[in-house]
């Protein structure tokens, strides 16, 4: 079998979560032995967090320790950041955000992402606003940005064009009633898969694990780096549908 393109990672959204034990974590591992073995199984994970509070330098230090060569961390941007009227006075929280010493993750730190709620309308001067607060690099580590927007309003050319310009990927979602947007907005993909089903043993029907692998490597045929995570819906699946798309790939190295 050959391996994954290495510009594709597929994973998973955190990797505590109780009914993951005797699924996807053998029932007696440690929770402190459960980074390492999801980090062995997926290519990928998505910090979630974050999204809530702060993190220590030292922890962020550690989950790369406890990961393999070649595996990737995207980071959840605090809500304190995103959830908010004004977009353009998150200043500080973005600062204090980037500040908390996850360059300590190395060459292992992928994207960040933004997530908006699913009310949260566009507007374009505030928005803009908001994509040139976010730096680009911190502590000499070059950073990437992704925003995930899930309101109709975005369905909108000047938000294509802003993220384009910044080189901020639009995440791609199959959440239901989500707007559709362009995948072609940065020099990487981000997609968040939502609506796995407890049914299927892999989360979705192997037909459309095909479709999601398919959809990878057309997206990195043009040079470009693939974050997949297979995120909601049935979340005790999303192991599971992970894995088999990675297996549609080719497998881990």
């Amino acid at each position: 079998m050959t391996s994954a393109p290495p510009s594709i990672r597929v994973g998973i959204g955190g990797w505590d979560y109780d009914p993951w034990r005797g699924t996807f974590y053998p029932d007696k591992l440690p929770k402190t032995k459960q980074l390492a073995h999801a980090s062995r199984r997926v290519t990928a994970i998505e910090i979630n967090a974050t999204f809530y509070k702060l993190q220590k330098p030292e922890l962020f230090e550690r989950w790369a320790a406890d990961v393999p060569e070649g595996f990737k961390f995207a980071i959840k941007g605090s809500r304190f950041c995103s959830n908010r009227k004004v977009l353009a006075g998150a200043g500080e929280a973005v600062e204090r955000f980037c500040g908390q010493g996850f360059p300590r993750l190395g060459d292992k730190l992928g994207p960040i992402l933004w997530q908006f709620a699913a009310t949260k309308k566009f507007e374009a001067d505030d928005f803009a606003a908001f994509l040139a607060l976010l730096p680009r690099e911190a502590d000499g580590l070059p950073l990437r940005h992704a925003v995930e927007v899930r309101h109709e309003s975005f369905a909108d050319p000047r938000f294509a064009d802003m993220a384009r310009e910044a080189n901020v990927a639009i995440c791609v979602s199959d959440e239901e009633g989500a707007p559709e947007l362009p995948e072609d907005t940065a020099d990487f993909v981000y997609a968040r898969m939502k609506s796995a089903r407890e049914e299927e043993p892999e989360g979705y029907a192997p037909a459309e694990l095909d479709a999601f692998a398919a959809r990878a490597r057309g997206w990195a045929e043009g040079g470009r780096e693939v974050y997949l995570f297979m995120i909601n819906g049935a979340k005790v699946r999303a192991p599971a549908a992970a894995e088999a798309v990675i297996g549609r790939l080719g497998g881990r190295e």
